[in-house]
């Protein structure tokens, strides 16, 4: 699996992307965070906080309930705004 990190996430990962296998535990975003949040503080710190992150699957919105595979490619981002 592909993940995307942007703006804020992208710079306290101190990384914009990362490929990883999914193991058969992981069916969706929430699981794929908690995942993450096992790997070290910088990703535990990252996704304490979910009120301030959206996710997208294969650049489609999408939410933390959402099911996911090995091939899709996810991103985290903030909020956008318009003006």
């Amino acid at each position: 699996m592909k993940i995307l990190y942007f703006s804020w996430i992208k710079d306290k990962l101190g990384k914009s992307h990362e490929e990883i296998q999914l193991n058969d535990n992981i069916k969706t975003i929430n699981d794929l965070m908690t995942l993450l949040k096992q790997t070290n503080e910088s990703y535990l710190d990252t996704f304490k906080d979910t009120s301030s992150i959206k996710v997208s699957i294969n650049m489609e919105t999408a939410r933390f309930e959402d099911s996911i595979i090995d091939s899709d490619e996810v991103a985290f981002f903030p909020p956008m705004t318009g003006g």
